[in-house]
């Protein structure tokens, strides 16, 4: 008679795992509680401040309000990256924006209004065009993107050298005000990724942009219009982007053509979505991926400030992190397929 075998019960670790996975949580969840933990190990031993960050409400909020620009243009940037697709114009976008708002509202608060609406115009423009060359002209979405923001550039800088022009005291309550204990700008920016979260698992459209990134010929070949698809996520990239200029501008109060540029919202929103899960390839990923790996940055870059980390050493660990979050996700990716 066959002696019969039990499978060995389940560990804590596997039951954890599954839960994960039942629930659909990106991994790099754990990698930011791993970092989380880390930062407060080395905030009690090497921290400048006598109180625990994680007693600070201040702290902790300025962690969130920090994560607000880039993770606006983050969320954009997931869209085109899972079309396999990629946009390095937003940098230039945002100072477009920036600059447009200041000098159009102009200090005025009845210009607010129509100044959006134009620069939310302008985003939907610059959008169509990069979708059009890429998709129409067949230019890699790298050359296509960087030649669109070289051309803003030029525009930016041959109009404007400095600072233009103000937005009005009332608009600046985007970057400064709160509901109750929450910055209004955090609030936009769970409310972008909601919509973007919506949009991508909830409707036809986000099915469509897996398909297309995931293969676009196969896609084409089923029906589907891919040029439109892959073009209405470059206007979405776009429009982010206009949102993290406004942003910009509320906090900074004027615009000038460098401050998206300075802000590196191209790599960084880049190297957040693919720490967040978003494959370069096309085709995988999601925003609250994206979320997690925006605020792994900003947690970073908070804990470098507390210790007092040098500002060269800072982009050193940036690095290093970026490259084993990629590493991570190769690894996982060869062992589920193999």
């Amino acid at each position: 008679m066959a002696a019969i075998t039990s499978s060995p019960s389940p560990t804590a670790l596997d039951r954890a795992r599954a839960w994960v996975r039942a629930r659909n949580i990106p991994p790099v969840y754990g990698i930011l509680v791993i970092i989380f933990l880390a930062s407060i190990l080395l905030d009690l031993f090497f921290g400048i401040d006598d109180q625990l960050f994680i007693f600070n409400p201040t702290i902790l909020t300025n962690i969130l309000v920090r994560s607000v620009a880039l993770g606006i243009v983050a969320v954009g940037q997931t869209f085109v990256m899972i079309g396999a697709s990629i946009d390095l114009s937003v940098a230039y976008t945002v100072s477009v924006t920036a600059v447009g708002a200041s000098f159009l509202m102009a200090g005025e608060p009845d210009r607010v209004w129509w100044t959006v609406l134009v620069l939310i115009a302008i985003g939907i423009v610059i959008g169509l065009l990069n979708g059009t060359i890429i998709t129409k002209l067949k230019v890699n979405p790298l050359i296509a993107t960087l030649g669109v923001g070289l051309i803003l550039k030029g525009l930016l800088n041959a109009t404007f050298t400095n600072f233009a022009g103000s937005v009005p005291s009332s608009f600046q309550s985007f970057a400064y005000d709160a509901i109750g204990p929450v910055p209004i700008s955090v609030l936009v920016l769970f409310g972008v990724v909601l919509v973007g979260w919506f949009i991508l698992r909830r409707t036809r459209y986000g099915a469509h942009l897996y398909a297309v990134g995931g293969n676009a010929e196969g896609a084409r070949l089923s029906g589907l219009h891919t040029d439109r698809i892959l073009t209405l996520a470059h206007v979405m990239c776009s429009v982010t982007a206009v949102l993290t200029g406004l942003f910009v501008v509320s906090r900074l109060r004027s615009g000038a053509p460098w401050v998206g540029t300075d802000g590196l919202y191209d790599l960084e929103s880049i190297a957040a979505t693919v720490i967040g899960g978003t494959a370069l390839s096309g085709g995988k990923g999601g925003v609250w991926g994206t979320l997690a790996g925006v605020l792994i940055f900003s947690l970073l870059d908070t804990m470098f400030n507390q210790i007092g980390i040098d500002a060269y050493l800072k982009q050193i660990l940036r690095g290093a992190i970026i490259i084993l979050a990629v590493g991570f996700y190769t690894f996982r990716s060869k062992a589920e397929q193999g």
